[in-house]
């Protein structure tokens, strides 16, 4: 009797378990290697966002070292939330959306150029009235351009062996349009966004003639930005100073300082120093203070992370049955770890000083909020689409090979 009701219970506990994780599995759809990256790299930056704000807050919010903590931590939320929310949408409605964005960022763009709040010398954030909170366009501007490129590839990819010229000419409007007016506030920004797009283009099977169009249009969209924005001077002064060997800017040589202490294993959570003189140890440099708290095996496991997630974005892109879904995984996918490697490489000292955020770790507001959402399109991508229309199905299969 003893025997029977034991293996009852072992068969409820085991059905409850099973329940849980179905459960789970159900909340969170789609590839969970890369909901695993996601809730690592958050937790790695709200450890590292707590460590390197903790003097700044005490200074400025009146002894509360906890402020920015629980500020970043709802952003992390909000970023999830949307993240959430993304990857259970049926990622082909992106496509249709994708043109209203892009035309709402156009006017959003030249609005935050000549009005916007202005930052270290850099106009680039509107306010949100009734919410004192600031809003960056171009971040809605940058993923609006993947998706809108890569809709029109998906869409025109007969066109662009019989017609290229007519079908890759939206594309290159968009491109030098968007690119342009982003770079009149972030130069380092738009150059990423148009390499990005340039990958959607070769991956896409755009004929080497008309990528070399595209490259022309970048050239002047470059141009008219620095001619015209705020950053061309700022832009030309810290590639001097890359390439001056006898005077290294300020906030490199703190970074450097703070890499060459952290050794192998690192100073220990919270026990930066240079967070102290580093400017903006939360957001540009944050990498810097990652290695001298957690040293190279900190270092390692981000990078690895990063890696990590350009592989399942890339393999969510390889088994896409439609092309719009595989060009708008590889596109997001690069974005992301892209920019998370020039963030990296400026901490180090391989690249020119910019202004760009490590992606899911730097603290900011706009920026977390639209990387959660190319992150939850990219696992939408990762679900597959259970019923495809017959339109949509005589599609061409984009093969990544």
């Amino acid at each position: 009797m003893e025997n029977t009701a034991k293996q009852t219970a072992d068969d409820s506990g085991q059905t409850v378990a099973l329940q849980r994780r179905v459960e789970l599995k159900d909340i969170f759809q789609g590839d969970p290697v890369l909901w695993g990256v996601v809730f690592a790299l958050s937790i790695i930056g709200i450890l590292l966002v707590y460590s390197a704000t903790g003097t700044l807050a005490f200074r400025r919010m009146e002894g509360d070292t906890e402020a920015y903590l629980v500020r970043h931590s709802l952003l992390v939320l909000v970023g999830f939330i949307a993240m959430w929310f993304c990857s259970r949408i049926d990622y082909r409605v992106y496509s249709r959306l994708s043109r209203f964005a892009l035309l709402l960022s156009v006017p959003l763009l030249l609005f935050t150029w000549r009005y916007g709040v202005t930052l270290n010398d850099a106009t680039r954030w509107i306010t949100i009235p009734y919410f004192n909170q600031t809003f960056q366009p171009s971040d809605l501007a940058k993923f609006a351009l993947i998706v809108n490129v890569a809709s029109m590839l998906a869409k025109r990819q007969n066109a662009l062996r019989t017609d290229t010229q007519r079908a890759f000419t939206p594309i290159l409007v968009w491109c030098g349009i968007i690119c342009g007016l982003i770079g009149l506030s972030d130069l380092s920004g738009a150059i990423l966004l148009f390499a990005t797009c340039m990958l959607l283009m070769f991956i896409g099977r755009v004929p080497s003639r008309y990528l070399t169009a595209l490259l022309v249009v970048g050239l002047l969209a470059g141009m008219f930005a620095v001619a015209v924005g705020q950053r061309g001077e700022t832009a030309k002064n810290r590639i001097q100073a890359f390439f001056d060997l006898d005077e290294m800017p300020f906030q490199a040589e703190q970074s450097h300082i703070a890499i060459a202490t952290g050794g192998f294993i690192g100073k220990g959570p919270g026990q930066s120093t240079q967070r102290n003189y580093i400017p903006h140890p939360y957001s540009d440099f944050i990498f810097a203070i990652l290695i001298e708290e957690y040293g190279f095996l900190g270092a390692a496991l981000v990078i690895s992370l990063y890696l990590t997630l350009l592989y399942r974005g890339m393999l969510a892109a390889a088994n896409s049955e439609l092309a719009f879904g595989g060009l708008l995984s590889a596109g997001l996918s690069f974005s992301l770890v892209v920019q998370a490697f020039v963030n990296m490489g400026v901490a180090v000292g391989l690249l020119p000083i910019t202004g760009l955020p490590l992606p899911l770790i730097s603290m900011g507001g706009t920026s977390m909020l639209f990387t959660g959402i190319s992150i939850g399109v990219i696992i939408s991508v990762s679900r597959g689409v259970r019923t495809i229309r017959p339109l949509e199905a005589r599609q061409a299969r984009l093969r990544f090979q």
